[in-house]
């Protein structure tokens, strides 16, 4: 690695490679990126987080409504498996054209800016 430096005496630039130390600088205030774990533990905690809105324990717990016999909870769950759904599949996807070099990296938290709200019905 290189860095550019100025030198006022003689006003020119002049390229020199980085100390070790100054690497490990570098190293030290550069994260790597997210892994894709990072992103599914996150999208999971959205999910989750969601059906706590509607005072489910998590996900699971809420997706298993899906066939309640009380229409308000077989409605939300429904509502809310299409929604986690659409998020998976919209995860998987951007995350493979991130991989494929398709599109730049996104931080964990961009990432989950781009994932719609869930549209709860009116029940």
């Amino acid at each position: 690695m290189k860095i550019a430096t100025f030198d006022a005496e003689t006003g020119e630039t002049i390229e020199r490679p980085l100390t070790t130390g100054e690497i490990a600088e570098l190293e030290a205030v550069t994260p790597p990126p997210p892994a894709i774990t990072d992103y599914e533990n996150a999208i999971q905690n959205l999910v989750d987080s969601t059906a706590r809105e509607k005072q489910f324990r998590d996900g699971v717990t809420l997706a298993s409504y899906i066939g309640s016999t009380k229409p308000k909870w077989a409605a939300e769950a429904q509502a809310f498996v299409a929604w986690r759904d659409n998020v998976w599949f919209y995860a998987y996807g951007e995350l493979a054209k991130v991989q494929a070099g398709q599109r730049e990296q996104p931080t964990v938290e961009q990432f989950l800016d781009e994932i719609a709200p869930i549209a709860w019905p009116a029940v």
